[in-house]
């Protein structure tokens, strides 16, 4: 089969397509015969040398796919059928024409979706779902702060975010950003972290107040000002550390608000964790995609031989919604 690996680490021109070996379930798996994967940050920063696979995991990046399944390992007890139409969860693996991932991990694709833009789905869906709603608890009615409109999680977030009727505040790097994260996503409140301080933004939009919940992809750099952003009680959910990993606290201020940082990642989660993810991101997700309440957004997809081409255009950080790359 065709995959991709990472020659050393650097730009996209490091990304390279070779014929390699055919994974093989095993117990507990399923084989996918894979029609499209998504492109991720993790992607990203693993092609960097920053993000190694968790152990275990295939070196060959690539997080969530769809496509058929084409078969089974050993002791596979839920019921697909070979042929069924799937998304699957990774730790590794994506950018392959096969994978083979623990069953608990794969869902049918939602009603409604096509084959390859449900590629889209899984890693968002269950980075948001985790979250926001397991983790955080946002409930109707409370201020959620929402980081990086309009990429891949921050379109997800804010349309989740609003179906279950949340007022949304995001941050974009532009005005055109701003305008597609209001008019396109769906935003409340969209504010243009290069020209403005985002927590004062923030509360000068939203009556005085700050953010219940604030779901962060920066890390370090937004730290001061996300503990400034929070409201009484508020939840800081940190997914994510482009802006870096260290930065200094002010206790004192975070306990005034009674406030909580949670720094949580998916990727090294346990089988047993991921499969209960997955089947909440089925219960409460699926229906909303199915209705149109959310709508997966895809930028633009490539063929596996320019994943090179791809990654250019993630990092050019154009793109609105998800970028994929089709088997």
């Amino acid at each position: 089969m065709k995959a991709v690996y990472i020659s050393e680490p650097g730009g996209p021109e490091v990304l390279e397509v070779r014929e390699v070996e055919a994974p093989v379930a095993g117990p507990g798996e399923v084989l996918i015969d894979v029609v499209a994967a998504g492109l991720n940050r993790a992607d990203v920063q693993q092609r960097k040398g920053f993000y190694p696979p968790p152990p275990g995991a295939s070196e060959i990046p690539g997080l969530e796919v769809s496509g058929r399944i084409a078969g089974f390992g050993p002791g596979v007890t839920k019921a697909f059928s070979v042929g069924d139409k799937v998304v699957a969860l990774l730790s590794g693996g994506g950018y392959a024409q096969k994978v083979a991932v623990p069953a608990g991990q794969v869902l049918r694709i939602p009603d409604g979706v096509d084959l390859v833009t449900a590629a889209s789905l899984p890693e968002v869906a269950a980075t948001v779902y985790s979250n926001l709603i397991m983790t955080a608890q946002l409930q109707p009615g409370e201020t959620v702060l929402i980081h990086g409109a309009t990429g891949g999680i921050g379109t997800m977030a804010i349309q989740l975010a609003k179906a279950i009727g949340a007022r949304v505040a995001t941050t974009a790097g532009n005005a055109e950003k701003v305008g597609t994260a209001k008019a396109f996503l769906g935003a409340d409140i969209a504010i243009n972290y290069a020209e403005e301080d985002f927590p004062a933004s923030l509360r000068a939009q939203n009556g005085g107040k700050g953010a219940d919940v604030i779901l962060d992809v920066v890390g370090a750099k937004y730290l001061a000002q996300n503990i400034d952003a929070l409201a009484d009680y508020g939840r800081l959910v940190v997914i994510g550390l482009q802006g870096g990993a260290k930065a200094e606290l002010d206790l004192g201020q975070l306990l005034r608000k009674r406030g909580a940082i949670i720094a949580t990642a998916l990727r090294p989660r346990p089988v047993e964790e991921k499969t209960v993810i997955m089947n909440a991101v089925r219960d409460a997700v699926w229906p909303m995609l199915t209705d149109g309440r959310i709508r997966p957004l895809v930028a633009k997809s490539f063929p596996l031989e320019q994943v090179a081409a791809a990654h250019e255009y993630f990092d050019s950080g154009d793109h609105v919604g998800k970028v994929l790359l089709v088997m």
